[in-house]
């Protein structure tokens, strides 16, 4: 016997679920606001929590992930009379069982109740084994929801796409996916399909036999037979060439494999898991990735959240990041004050992750012998888009004392236009790639800057080469083996 919260404000619909309930030999507990819907959740060992959207004091959908990260960690339904498209794509995303609108049939509602608690048992008679989380840290909702995917991933070979901003952690995921799988003895192999030289790809990916090109003066072994028995793991895989993934679409469905120069085929029995930064499907519509070889990547699908829906790790990440940078400086144990944490939860963060643990680094050394870091031991960007956020978010200073003035935070002129000219840069160069649709020959043109000069600007920047507006003719994508 279960118990199972009934979370509306409809005491006619609750009384109405709780014959249902009962009827299947369950234990009904009634909640007619969100507020008391959660202090139950907290305390209570229920199974699954049947929530309405619209509350007197809230919104049960906003509240979804909430009910999940309860102690008790209840599988949610949400049942509603304002269904909506939208709302429920959020509540699938959200971790949600089903969403049922209002009115439903007692069957329409039923069997996603049954369904949902015999998972549950079942899911809580077996025990969940330790998950190796490769320096994954935080705890926070959106974080444990990605472990669960990586603990169903690691439970079979199906491929797995990654995705999510720079600096998010998406090769840690796929570590962890790896340590935590059948093949951990195995090699981890990662292509960073971004720096593979277009002319050498299938040589870098399958091998080469000697004399097959001009300066393949040995037989060499291709990255797919080093991941053999182990794992490939293709980053940015987004920005693999078109040429190339006609050919790796068969090796992904046949494990086989034809080094160039080679008259005969070799076999790798790899596991496949690739990550990316873009949208692959809108790639897809301007023909610059292949449909069919997308659908096999997104067998498993993880979406790694941004620093910025994750604030609630920010503390922990810090923690983690000065017990690992604090000895490189010889400084011992560094504390950091109530300011530092407040002056890191409040930033952007556009790097996520990467950038906040380089700026952790940063503040390490900038303390030298200090043994508590402050703001002013953050990188001047950091400190100066904190000045400016707070110029911005109160009223002129006309009247009040210099002592009231945020000097400790306030830049100096160097650094003010040092971030000034920083931030026009980068504005100047979004404009002239968008102008130039992203072709970087033309750019060079127009700027008069020269390539490698265009280059590095656009990497300090982090702004992307090429554009996915430029139509390019569709590749062959006829019937294959692979589509099935």
């Amino acid at each position: 016997m279960a118990a199972i919260l009934i979370v509306d404000d409809d005491h006619l619909f609750r009384d109405a679920m709780c014959r249902v309930i009962e009827n299947i030999g369950h234990t009904p507990v009634e909640a007619a606001t969100l507020k008391e819907g959660l202090e139950q959740a907290a305390s209570g060992d229920y199974l699954l929590v049947l929530l309405d959207v619209w509350l007197p004091d809230g919104n049960g959908l906003a509240s979804l992930q909430d009910f999940r990260a309860c102690p008790c960690e209840p599988e949610v339904i949400i049942l509603t009379g304002a269904g909506d498209p939208d709302g429920a794509e959020m509540a699938i995303r959200s971790g949600a069982w089903d969403y049922i609108a209002k009115p439903a049939s007692i069957s329409d509602i039923k069997l996603p109740v049954l369904r949902a608690i015999d998972y549950r048992q079942k899911a809580l008679e077996h025990e969940a084994p330790v998950l190796h989380r490769s320096r994954i840290i935080g705890s926070s909702p959106a974080i444990r929801a990605c472990l669960d995917v990586v603990a169903q991933a690691a439970a079979n070979d199906s491929e797995v796409l990654i995705t999510g901003d720079t600096g998010t952690g998406k090769e840690l995921f796929a570590r962890a996916i790896h340590e935590n799988s059948a093949r951990a003895e195995g090699p981890f192999v990662v292509v960073d399909c971004a720096a593979l030289p277009e002319k050498l790809v299938e040589s870098t990916l399958f091998g080469h036999e000697k004399g097959a090109f001009t300066g393949a003066d040995r037989k060499a072994d291709g990255l797919v037979k080093q991941a053999n028995h182990g794992t490939l793991f293709l980053d940015e895989v987004g920005e693999l060439p078109l040429s190339a993934q006609r050919a790796f679409l068969r090796v992904l469905q046949e494990h086989r494999f034809r080094p160039v120069g080679s008259r005969h085929e070799e076999s790798s029995d790899f596991r496949l898991i690739a990550a990316t930064n873009r949208d692959l499907d809108a790639l897809v519509e301007h023909w610059e990735f292949r449909r069919d070889l997308l659908f096999r990547l997104k067998t498993i699908l993880i979406t790694l959240p941004p620093l910025t829906d994750r604030r609630e790790d920010i503390e922990e990440l810090v923690r983690h990041s000065i017990s690992r940078y604090g000895w490189r400086v010889g400084s011992g144990t560094k504390r950091f004050s109530p300011e530092y944490l407040e002056a890191l939860k409040s930033y952007d963060w556009p790097g996520n992750v990467r950038e906040l643990l380089s700026a952790v680094s940063c503040s390490i050394s900038a303390a030298k012998g200090s043994g508590t870091l402050f703001p002013r031991h953050l990188p001047t960007a950091i400190r100066v888009h904190r000045a400016r956020a707070r110029l911005k978010a109160t009223p002129s200073p006309q009247g009040r004392g210099l002592d009231q003035l945020a000097t400790d935070d306030f830049p100096s002129f160097r650094d003010y236009r040092a971030q000034r000219m920083a931030d026009a840069e980068q504005h100047y160069l979004r404009e002239l790639m968008a102008l130039c649709g992203g072709s970087v020959p033309q750019a060079c043109d127009v700027s008069g800057l020269s390539r490698a000069r265009l280059y590095a600007l656009l990497k300090t920047h982090d702004i992307p080469r090429g554009s996915s507006a430029a139509k390019k003719p569709p590749p062959e994508q006829g019937p294959s083996s692979a589509d099935t």
